[in-house]
């Protein structure tokens, strides 16, 4: 246990706390019985802190989370999310989890080496996703999903998000980051039938903060990785 606060900054900790305590908060005063949305977004928030320090624990924790998240969508009829967390979502984590594995900066299996995407890759990773979205969004028309474009924009900013996760960018934070604002739209509608599902959206809300910090405290990995790399050729 001491190893592992001493892993973590003092801010990292205030962080997961602060999260923790409003996951908790949500789920005493919306959805005292839905506790796989309670464990779902604790093992969520969890898996955040650690792909912040670039911890390939995280994508562990992100396919766990996957899983479960498409079950709790399959109940409200979010097909899509349904779809994208179980059929896109957990296989690119593993996919990711297997990159970060093979990129460990310095043999450090702790924190991945930070990569840097050029023009081109993204150009071609935006066609790739605006494709996959049109493809999907006749799929969520033809199923009658609740809330149709909402739930076409978030596949498309999950897409987005987990292709740059694969490639070890930092700025796949910040398409998770947009993708939770769409959810937090998403399970707001949700909640005007069913109250419940603001414990859902406090989630998404968490999940936001979490995601800013980890762009920003990717950027700084980036850049002390540059430093110490300089350092060494000189």
């Amino acid at each position: 246990m001491k190893k592992l606060l001493n892993y973590f900054t003092k801010f990292e900790i205030a962080l997961w706390c602060f999260s923790v305590t409003l996951i908790l908060s949500a789920f005493l005063f919306f959805d005292k019985g839905g506790y796989l949305t309670l464990i779902t977004s604790l093992i969520g928030v969890t898996s955040l802190i650690f792909c912040s320090k670039g911890n390939a624990i995280g994508q562990v924790l992100m396919i766990i989370f996957s899983l479960i998240y498409g079950v709790i969508s399959f109940g409200y009829r979010y097909y899509g999310e349904m779809i994208t967390y179980l059929g896109m979502t957990m296989p690119m984590a593993i996919v990711a989890l297997i990159s970060w594995l093979k990129n460990p900066y310095k043999g450090n299996k702790s924190e991945v080496e930070v990569n840097t995407v050029k023009l081109a890759e993204v150009i071609f990773a935006f066609c790739l996703t605006v494709l996959i979205t049109v493809i999907f969004y006749f799929i969520l028309r033809y199923l009658n999903v609740a809330n149709l474009i909402p739930s076409t924009v978030s596949v498309a900013t999950s897409f987005f998000a987990v292709y740059l996760t694969f490639r070890r960018s930092p700025f796949f934070a910040l398409a998770y980051a947009s993708n939770d604002v769409v959810l937090i739209i998403l399970w707001i509608l949700a909640s005007l039938n069913d109250v419940s599902y603001l414990s859902m959206t406090v989630c998404f809300v968490v999940f936001l903060f979490n995601d800013s910090y980890c762009f920003f405290n990717w950027l700084n990995i980036k850049r002390r990785q540059n430093s110490q790399s300089v350092s060494v050729l000189q």
